[in-house]
């Protein structure tokens, strides 16, 4: 089992990414420079968080072009992961591997701070471990966080069960009041038909080590690890 942790210029959440695989995981991690194209030994990929190519026009706009991000669509054909984190979500949004976008927040600043989230889809590699239903504690930091689609495509994620993570209180319950960017539906991650490609805002590596105010984040990884090694 390896796992590549995606690199761009502006990248600056890939050694957490790699932090966690390879210390809290335990698991065999290499970085993988945008350029390169060969994903051949891989079994899943991070595209991490960040400001790739400095998000100087649309989040993710620039990255998708990058050659690696041909390789990666390729990779998420053959049934094989993809993890998007935070700009890593952005990124595959823009790159058509998850429906949907990206925009600003609601009231146009950066949020850094814990939320709530609650677990709605069990049924995904990233979550097989995890509750459904259960609160997780994990950090945001981000600008362009708020998750808007059409009316055809929210509906298409309800129907198939595609919405993996929604903003919530304490208490579980999904109220405006507890969705800090203004995404629709609270959304903070959804998964593609396929359930191997996931993109959320929140940083789950940023929530691995109790030291950082949170270990809920660990259990995400976990859960897609022992996925690989069921196969």
């Amino acid at each position: 089992m390896k796992f590549g942790v995606l690199v761009f210029p502006g990248s600056n959440c890939d050694h957490d990414a790699y932090h966690v695989i390879s210390k809290h995981v335990g698991q065999p991690v290499e970085f993988v420079w945008h350029k390169q194209t060969d994903l051949s030994s891989y079994d899943a990929i991070i595209v991490p968080g960040g400001f790739s190519y400095g998000d100087y026009l649309r989040c993710g706009a620039l990255a998708k072009f990058s050659p690696v991000m041909q390789s990666v669509k390729e990779f998420a054909a053959q049934g094989k992961f993809v993890f998007g984190i935070c700009n890593g979500f952005q990124i595959l949004c823009e790159a058509g591997l998850l429906p949907g976008a990206l925009i600003r927040n609601r009231d146009l600043h950066f949020i850094c701070d814990f939320v709530n989230l609650k677990v709605e889809n069990q049924n995904t590699p990233f979550t097989s471990e995890v509750e459904k239903g259960k609160v997780l504690s994990i950090p945001i930091a981000h600008a362009e966080g708020n998750y808007v689609c059409d009316d055809a495509t929210f509906q298409s994620l309800e129907e198939n069960n595609q919405i993996v993570f929604r903003y919530c209180d304490e208490n579980g319950e999904i109220t405006d009041k507890a969705n800090p960017n203004g995404a629709r539906s609270n959304i903070a991650g959804i998964c593609n038909l396929n359930r191997n490609v996931l993109g959320m805002m929140p940083h789950p590596e940023r929530a691995c080590e109790e030291l950082l105010g949170s270990n809920d984040g660990r259990d995400i990884f976990r859960s897609l690890t022992k996925t690989i090694s069921q196969i």
